[in-house]
């Protein structure tokens, strides 16, 4: 799954980025990524426990032959991996609670890859989307944990969700790095000596 942002798009988050930070000493990475995992072996294992399955009905009901047995579990094998190998199919067999696991891991692999976690404050904040997961997270450095009460990001990830499944993901961005540009002003207002440490613009994962 391939991400596409104009050039346009990706202009109007650097400019909302670079807007939120001029009112804080925090620093706001946004990052966006195709998937979290390819999830490959979730056909391999539904198409070996059908192939596991097969030999006992012919068994129980047929007198077929042992060669015959085989050959219809390698068919049923292909058959099975091949119509769930593509990659819409493929994420469905995931079950919520694991694509959620692998989400949620690439997001703090990110906030480490990004050094989010070496900013001078320890002020540093990770807009993550992981598309193919429908998942959205925001990942706050110690310094912001210790100020800002828990669930304050969630109003936030829930309007960023809302827009990308409406197909509104520049405006979700945009929206979200407002809104947390807001709450670190609050607690964290420009100091004498800020520097900008982090890119502004955002960072497009293509795929894991």
């Amino acid at each position: 799954m391939r991400l596409t942002f104009s050039e346009t798009d990706e202009h109007r988050i650097a400019e909302a980025i670079t807007k939120a930070e001029r009112k804080t000493s925090g620093e706001i990475v946004a990052v966006v990524s195709a998937e979290s995992s390819t999830y490959l072996y979730a056909p391999f294992l539904w198409a070996s426990v059908a192939a596991l399955l097969t030999p006992w009905p012919l068994i129980l009901w047929t007198w077929w032959p042992a060669s015959w047995v085989y050959l219809a579990q390698v068919v049923v094998f292909a058959a099975v991996l091949l119509l769930t190998l593509p990659r819409p199919i493929r994420y469905r067999l995931v079950p919520a609670r694991v694509k959620r696991a692998r989400a949620h891991r690439r997001a703090v692999e990110q906030f480490v890859a990004q050094n989010l976690h070496t900013t001078a404050g320890r002020t540093g904040v990770l807009i993550f989307v992981s598309v193919a997961e429908r998942h959205a997270e925001i990942i706050a450095d110690t310094a912001i944990d210790d100020r800002v009460p828990k669930g304050t990001w969630q109003s936030i990830v829930k309007r960023l969700t809302t827009a990308f499944a409406q197909r509104q993901p520049v405006e979700g961005f945009v929206t979200a790095i407002e809104d947390v540009g807001t709450h670190l002003a609050t607690h964290f207002p420009p100091g004498s000596c800020d520097m900008n440490e982090l890119p502004d613009h955002l960072i497009v994962l293509d795929g894991v």
